[in-house]
């Protein structure tokens, strides 16, 4: 139902049934319902809970009110239906007239529109050409102020071109200040302004790429300029050599090279001696800076950033990039320590870097600063000194050490005729002069071994008198005895001797060399002489003859003559003192002058010599030791001595005849040294624990091989031994056998411990360990031969006198123990 239908007042209705209260509540209800403000909910819930059949009661009134709403919309239907009807018709006339109308306005409007179409054309036409003629004579007008700004753009063009920055840049001022602000309102005059700040930059940047280019091509320039500047530096120095030996007041000069033309100032006035010689060198042109290196770059660069006001950024910059081309300048390569030229090449191009700045710091004002350039240069000192450390102790080979020292010295006097501190780098020097010596010695000992091995060990023969002013002009020697014997005749040194000392004196030759040129006085060279030539005497010529000695193929002769070659040598070390005191005049009697400690280096490598004798003696008697072959089951002696003690007895002899060359008391103590460890090796084998029963007959043999020791004591095999001092070596074992060869266990045991006693030397245990193997060998004999019950019966006093002394020894054996 619509609300314009329910706001209209309704027609009374007639009652039907119910009452006046069912009527006027219902009414409320359907007042409700037909409102659209009040909510359709609330109305229903108050119908349904208002009383019993009240539904019922409202849907029978909610029918009658809708018969009633019906026949009003009916009535008012049939009121206006007729005016509809007029209504329409009348539209359906005012249709036809209209449609006319519009047919009449449309052809008027073409006819219109075809007739004011040429007027508008033509009218056009005249529009745009007036408008034409007015723009070309403000165009002739505005032409005329523009083309003086377009010429002096297209100068500007020009000048960029031709690379005329330095003209260009007064073109754009002209542009900014004149030309410019007088068409200033056009929008290309306003491009042109907008792009002059690029075009400076683009200046800027050419420049810069210029400077780049120069960088670049004075790095690779520079190898050759610092070669040019090291060679000319060189022939200064020998210029100064041979002007030093005419005037020994002149001094050191500076070097002829220069970058910029100009001579590096003299330090001791050495032009007046150039005046008054001639030379080659004064006609030789000195070379220049614009000889290797266009240095246009730098000053057009500088003048262009100074105009721009930007100095300050274009001398950051050099700096900058000078500062990182110095350190790539610096870094060496890593094979650089292999070869000479390996270092010059590194020389060489840090002095052609240092000569450049040298020149650009006096050719400009301001780029660089002393300050600046100090500080580069010590950085540079730091980094190359670093360097040179480093590589210096790779090298092995000592003249590669030598020349580096020579670059050292030329590249350090080149630098220093600029103004260059350059102690730190002679500093250097005396380190590496260590480094020199330590390669020095390396190379030495190569030649010392050779010496060695290529040394036959025998007595120098000599067969005229040239053969012996050969020897003695080669090595200090002088011997009355020897000089009156007739030729031919031998020298007690072998080949070697003359030979080492002959390179013991090259050695301080070449140690000599590193000191040239370092500028110190002849008391430091002496001192570092004897420093050096000691080092070889106490490390390297001491360590090859320790080695020589060790060696295996050195035999008992070779030892031998090793002790008498190095007395000879310690004999020569006051001559190899004379020898360094000749070269540098320095007395010997000079304060802190250093002594040669040859002597103690011999000493140590004669005792070392003396202990391998004894120690390969020893050796040599332990082989002819375990050559021994004793039947130890034998039932009776051969009646004379066993074989292999004979040959060791006849080498023992053939040696110690050599021996009688060595000096002091080498002799007597080796063939002493030999005696107890031969007697100590014997008893060794009768007290051997494998050795488990020994025969009577074993025991007269082995004293019949200590009788032929003894006899060999007594022979004085080497001269000087006092009496029986040497037969006193074989004193344990004679007692021990002599006790069981007389069987004289009474006397042994009762005169144990008593100074006087016969068998004093005579151990208790070593008595009992050899007693119960020789008691273990009789009952073993006894049972091979198949008597031993007759053994018992015959022999029945000396088994029991047997068990007795066994018995007695252990005893005496548990009371030393007790005691211990």
């Amino acid at each position: 139902m619509s609300s314009g239908r329910a706001e209209k007042p309704l027609p009374d209705i007639p009652e039907e049934d119910g009452s006046r209260d069912d009527e006027k509540g219902f009414g409320n209800v359907f007042a409700e319902l037909e409102s659209v403000d009040l909510s359709l909910g609330t109305t229903l819930r108050s119908v349904y809970d208002d009383q019993p059949n009240a539904h019922k009661r409202f849907m029978e009134k909610l029918e009658v009110r809708i018969r009633n709403h019906d026949r009003e919309i009916e009535k008012m239907c049939n009121f206006h239906h007729q005016g509809f009807v007029d209504a329409i018709t009348e539209l359906l006339k005012v249709r036809a007239d209209a449609e006319k109308l519009m047919g009449q306005v449309t052809d008027t409007n073409r006819r219109l529109q075809d007739a004011g179409r040429e007027v508008t054309a033509q009218t056009e036409e005249v529009i745009r050409c007036r408008i034409q003629q007015r723009n070309m004579t403000t165009t002739v007008e505005r032409l005329q102020l523009c083309i003086p700004v377009l010429e002096m753009y297209s100068k500007l063009k020009e000048q960029l071109q031709s690379k005329r920055h330095y003209a260009a840049l007064k073109t754009m001022e002209q542009l900014e200040k004149v030309f410019i602000p007088r068409v200033s309102r056009y929008r290309f005059c306003q491009i042109m302004a907008d792009n002059l700040p690029k075009l400076r930059e683009d200046i800027k940047d050419i420049s810069m790429s210029d400077l780049k280019d120069f960088l670049e091509s004075i790095r690779k320039h520079s190898d050759k300029i610092g070669e040019t500047a090291m060679k000319q530096a060189q022939q200064h120095r020998t210029f100064n050599s041979v002007v030093q030996k005419q005037d020994s007041g002149m001094g050191y000069t500076k070097p002829v090279y220069s970058l910029n033309g100009r001579t590096p100032t003299q330090h001791n006035g050495l032009a007046a001696a150039e005046e008054g010689v001639e030379d080659d060198q004064s006609e030789e042109e000195v070379l220049t800076a614009q000889d290797l290196v266009d240095f246009s770059p730098v000053y057009r660069c500088l003048h262009i950033y100074t105009v721009l006001g930007d100095r300050e950024t274009f001398e950051n910059y050099y700096r900058k990039q000078r500062k990182k081309q110095a350190r790539l300048v610096l870094q060496p390569q890593s094979n650089m320590h292999e070869t000479v030229e390996g270092y010059r090449r590194y020389f060489n191009q840090i002095v052609g870097f240092f000569l450049v700045e040298d020149h650009v710091l006096h050719s400009t004002q301001g780029l660089l600063t002393r300050a600046f350039t100090d500080e580069l240069w010590n950085m540079a000192l730091s980094k190359i000194t670093a360097v040179l450390r480093t590589h210096s102790s790779y090298c092995s080979d000592p003249d590669l050490v030598l020349e580096l020292k020579n670059l050292i010295v030329i590249f350090a006097d080149t630098l220093q005729g600029y103004g260059y501190p350059v102690n730190r780098l002679f500093d250097l020097l005396y380190e590496i002069r260590d480094q020199y010596n330590e390669t020095l010695l390396k190379k030495w000992v190569l030649v010392f071994r050779e010496i060695f091995e290529l040394d036959n060990y025998s007595p120098i023969p000599v067969e005229t008198e040239e053969d012996y002013k050969s020897v003695i002009s080669r090595f200090p020697f002088h011997d009355a005895e020897i000089e009156k014997q007739d030729f031919p005749k031998k020298l007690p040194m072998s080949q070697s001797v003359p030979q080492i000392y002959v390179q013991v004196k090259e050695f301080i030759y070449a140690s000599l060399k590193f000191s040239e040129s370092l500028h110190r006085s002849w008391t430091e060279i002496d001192d570092m002489l004897r420093k050096s030539t000691n080092l070889l005497l106490t490390r390297t010529l001491s360590g090859c003859l320790q080695n020589l000695i060790k060696k295996p193929h050195i035999g008992l002769t070779e030892l031998v003559q090793i002790i008498i070659n190095t007395t000879h040598l310690e004999q020569a070390c006051k001559y190899l003192e004379d020898f360094i005191t000749n070269i540098t005049n320095v007395s010997p009697e000079t304060v802190h002058t250093t002594r040669l400690y040859g002597l103690s280096t011999f000493k140590d490598a004669r005792h070392a010599a003396e202990g391998e004798i004894y120690t390969k003696l020893n050796q040599k008697i332990d082989e002819f030791i375990q050559l021994a072959d004793y039947d130890w089951g034998m039932p009776e002696s051969d009646g004379q001595a066993s074989g292999y003690l004979m040959d060791l007895i006849n080498f023992l002899r053939s040696t110690f005849q050599v021996f009688t060359h060595l000096p002091g008391k080498v002799a007597q103590t080796a063939c002493m040294s030999a005696c107890k460890h031969l007697s100590t090796s014997l008893m060794q084998m009768l007290l051997d624990c494998e050795l488990k029963q020994i025969s009577m007959g074993a025991v007269q043999q082995f004293n019949l091989d200590v009788i032929q020791c003894e006899l060999f004591a007594s022979s004085e095999p080497v001269p000087g031994f006092q009496g029986d001092t040497l037969q006193l070596a074989f004193i344990d074992l004679r007692q021990l056998l002599d006790l069981f060869m007389v069987w004289d266990w009474s006397t042994y045991l009762a005169d144990y411990g008593q100074p006087t006693s016969k068998y004093l030397r005579v151990n208790p245990s070593t008595a009992l360990a050899l007693l119960e193997k020789v008691y273990r060998g009789m009952k073993d004999t006894s049972k091979k031969n198949n008597i031993f019950s007759q053994f018992r019966k015959n022999d029945r006093d000396k088994q029991k006198l047997i068990e007795t002394v066994v018995k007695q020894l252990r005893s005496l054996v548990n009371g030393m123990s007790q005691h211990s």
